[in-house]
C-alpha cells in the first residue's frame, strides 16, 4: 500500500492545524480519481465513451514546467501517490470534466531510468508516453510508437559554457574550436545519441568529449569555466546563475537542435500496435491536450502550483524551485522551444523535418546496431491526423 495526499482533505485540515493522510488504492490512484469524479457532471467534452476510464500519461522526468500541459488538466480534487511518484484525479478540459480520470506518472528515478516506451509495452494502463523522435526510431524493432502530438516544437537540450572565459563563442562551431584550443571538454552523459551523432558528423572530436557528466555542477564548477556541459536551456542557465552559490554566473548555450539533430522531444507517443484501438480516443482527447497546453502558457500559476507540491511529496532527491518553473515557462515561450511551429496551431510534426532527421537518426542507430526495424518509414514514427488545426497559441 502506499501513501496518498488528497489535496483538498489537507487544505482543509491545514486550517485546523493538524495532517490528514489516507490511503490509496496499491492501483496508483485509480479509486480515489474515481471517488473524486462521482459527483461530477460531464461538460462539452465527454470522453467516457471512447477513453480508458483513466486516461494514463508516462512522463520521462520528475514533474516540471515542460510537464505543465498535463498538470493544466486537473482539478483541485487529485490525489498524491508519494510511493508510486504519480498523481491522480478526474480529467478537466478548460475546467470542465470529460467524464474520464488522468493520471500522470513520473519518469526517470521513479522508474529506475527505464525508457518510456518500454515502459508502455510492460504496462497496457499507459495510454500515451514520453518519446523522442530518436528514440522512437532507435527501438523500433522492439518498442515501435506513433507520436500523436509534439509539445515541444524544438528540443531544449543544449551545450553551456561560460561566457567569462569564452566571450568570443557563440554557437556550437565556435565552442569547440575553443575547447581543443583550451583543452577544456564537453562533458555529457555517456551513451547520449546526439553525442554519437555529433562524434559520427565530425562536429565535435571525441578527444574533447567526456560521458562521465553526473548531473551535478561539481566538475563545472572546479573547472572554473574552461569546460562545457549538456543541460536544458529551461532550466539551467537560471540554475547556475541563480541556485549554485559555487558558481553564482550567468552561463551561456546553445542548442543541439541547431546542429542538425533536430529531434522532437518528449512527444505525447501511443504505442504503434495500439494506434486503431486508441483513434476513436485519441480524436477527441488530442485537442483536449492542445487546449491544455494553449491554456497552461496563458495562466501557468496553478499548474505549476502543482508540479512544486508534486516535488515536496515525491521527495526523491529531484530540487525544482519557483524560480525555475517561472524560467522555464517564460523562456519556453521566448525561444520558441514551445511554439504553433510555422503554422497557427499546436502540436504538429512537420513532415519534412521529421524527414530529413530520420534520414540522420537510421544511418546512425544502424551504425551502432540500435533496435531500428529495417522496414521502418519516416511516417511510422508520427501522424496529425487528431490535431484540431483551430487551437495554437
Amino acid at each position: 500500500m502506499s501513501t496518498a495526499i488528497r489535496r483538498r482533505a489537507l487544505a482543509a485540515a491545514s486550517l485546523a492545524g493538524v495532517s490528514v493522510l489516507a490511503l490509496a488504492a496499491c492501483s496508483p490512484g485509480a479509486e480515489p480519481a474515481a471517488d473524486a469524479a462521482a459527483d461530477l457532471e460531464i461538460g462539452s467534452v465527454d470522453l467516457s465513451g471512447v477513453c480508458p476510464a483513466t486516461v494514463v500519461v508516462q512522463t520521462d522526468w520528475n514533474p516540471e514546467a515542460e510537464h505543465g500541459h498535463l498538470y493544466e488538466m486537473f482539478g483541485d480534487d487529485y490525489t498524491i501517490d508519494a510511493d508510486a511518484k504519480s498523481v491522480a484525479g478526474p480529467l478537466y478540459a478548460s475546467g470542465e470534466y470529460t467524464g474520464v480520470s488522468l493520471e500522470v506518472r513520473s519518469g526517470g528515478p521513479a522508474v529506475g531510468y527505464s525508457t518510456v516506451q518500454s515502459l508502455m509495452y510492460q504496462d497496457e494502463a499507459i495510454t500515451l508516453g514520453y518519446v523522442h523522435s530518436d528514440a522512437a526510431i532507435s527501438s523500433s524493432a522492439t518498442t515501435p510508437v506513433v507520436g500523436v502530438m509534439a509539445q515541444l516544437d524544438v528540443n531544449p537540450q543544449m551545450v553551456m559554457w561560460d561566457p567569462a572565459t569564452y566571450p568570443d563563442v557563440d554557437d556550437i562551431p565556435s565552442l569547440v574550436a575553443a575547447l581543443e584550443e583550451s583543452g577544456g571538454v564537453w562533458r555529457y552523459f555517456g551513451g547520449a545519441a546526439y553525442m554519437e551523432y555529433l562524434i559520427a558528423a565530425g562536429i565535435v572530436p571525441e578527444e574533447i568529449t567526456d560521458g562521465g557528466y553526473d548531473g551535478t555542477p561539481a566538475s563545472f564548477v572546479a573547472d572554473g569555466g574552461v569546460s562545457a556541459q549538456q543541460g536544458f536551456a529551461s532550466a539551467e542557465p537560471y540554475i547556475y546563475e541563480n541556485e549554485v552559490a559555487e558558481w553564482d554566473a550567468p552561463v551561456a548555450n546553445a542548442l543541439i537542435a541547431s546542429t542538425g539533430w533536430d529531434i522532437y522531444g518528449s512527444a505525447l507517443s501511443v504505442r504503434a500496435d495500439r494506434l486503431d484501438e486508441l483513434s476513436p480516443c485519441l480524436e477527441e482527447l488530442v485537442p483536449v491536450l492542445q487546449q491544455a497546453e494553449v491554456d497552461f502558457f496563458s495562466a501557468p500559476e496553478e499548474a505549476i502550483d502543482l508540479v512544486l507540491e508534486l516535488v515536496d511529496v515525491y521527495d526523491n532527491g529531484w530540487t525544482y524551485s519557483q524560480g525555475v518553473a517561472d524560467y522555464a515557462v517564460e523562456t519556453l515561450i521566448a525561444d520558441g522551444i514551445v511554439s504553433n511551429g510555422d503554422n497557427a496551431y499546436i502540436g504538429d510534426f512537420d513532415p519534412e523535418r521529421v524527414e530529413d532527421f530520420f534520414g540522420i537518426g537510421v544511418e546512425l542507430f544502424r551504425e551502432i546496431a540500435a533496435d531500428v526495424d529495417p522496414d521502418l518509414q519516416a511516417e511510422d514514427i508520427y501522424t496529425n491526423e487528431f490535431l484540431d488545426s483551430s487551437i495554437g497559441l
